[in-house]
């Protein structure tokens, strides 16, 4: 039987204007729309596709996110939808909101820390549900277990055709960006926190850019003291080290080369994970408006 439980998403006191794909067809005023992150600006009404999901400049707005469970955990059916406050679908994806304004942001956690069934987003299935990974039809794990809260940042993408010229040229991995939360509190599968990202490393998995934003959650105790990399050393000495570490061994005990690090194999700071962001919610949006080929990805 399928369990539900509920999750507030987190939200501003303000609107956000990340943008998603509209579940139903209609069209925004012309009117720009410019978000608290980076300045983004975007014309609404010309964002508008011609089709049965057209592109809106305006995500869920303080959502009251149900998450609903299908299948048995740790299956090949097991599935995490998201529903909307009426109890119909949404992506977490495309619909939850990246960005809350002032430096935080939305996080939905899809690995609880101290757990290494290897869960993630589905990127390619309708409404992105949560799963466990699978290779030749069996389900995925670490070969430990994970230290951390890990998961995406929601309307970012890793363009799989753009190079990074600062990262050894290695191109995106077609996913969201990824996330590393380092509270104290063990989340749950589908839990939507609100984030400062602190800084980022740049994996580089069999070739491919694969950015691990490190954040820690507004409401964990020490997150008043932590603003930048800096702080992290600071106040969690040696989490950088080995966040780096792990990603880059845990690969090994299956017979794979251990992933390797651009930016001279240390973390960045908080402007340069800013940095990252504004480019790959850029890219996210360029997909969703269909200006780029999706291939296999959902769209909604």
């Amino acid at each position: 039987m399928a369990a539900t439980r509920v999750i507030t998403a987190a939200a501003a006191a303000t609107q956000t204007t990340s943008c998603f794909l509209a579940k139903r067809t209609f069209l925004l005023p012309a009117k720009k729309s410019c978000g608290g992150f980076g300045g983004l600006c975007f014309n609404k009404r010309a964002l508008v596709l011609k089709s049965k999901r057209p592109f809106s400049c305006s995500a869920i707005y303080n959502p009251q996110v149900k998450v609903k469970e299908e299948g048995q955990p740790e299956s090949l059916d097991y599935r995490v939808f998201f529903l909307d406050g009426s109890g119909k679908k949404v992506s977490p994806w495309h619909d939850i909101p990246l960005t809350l304004g002032d430096g935080v942001f939305n996080f939905i956690v899809e690995i609880p820390k101290e757990s290494k069934a290897k869960m993630e987003v589905a990127t390619d299935e309708d409404f992105t549900p949560i799963k466990q990974d699978t290779k030749k039809g069996k389900l995925r794990y670490y070969p430990y277990n994970i230290n951390w809260n890990y998961g995406l940042l929601p309307q970012t993408w890793e363009d799989p055709s753009q190079a990074n010229s600062e990262v050894e040229g290695a191109f995106g991995d077609n996913d969201p960006v990824d996330v590393v939360e380092i509270g104290e509190t063990q989340r749950k599968i589908g839990e939507v926190l609100k984030i400062k990202p602190l800084a980022a490393l740049a994996m580089i998995d069999e070739g491919e850019l694969d950015w691990k934003i490190v954040a820690i959650s507004l409401d964990d105790p020490k997150a008043h003291l932590v603003n930048d990399v800096d702080d992290v050393e600071k106040h969690f000495p040696g989490t950088l080290t080995a966040i780096r570490d792990w990603f880059r061994d845990y690969k090994i005990p299956d017979g794979k080369p251990a992933n390797r690090f651009g930016l001279g194999d240390k973390p960045a700071n908080k402007d340069y994970a800013l940095k990252i962001i504004h480019e790959t919610n850029e890219s996210w949006a360029k997909l969703v408006k269909r200006s780029v080929d999706a291939g296999d990805l959902s769209l909604f």
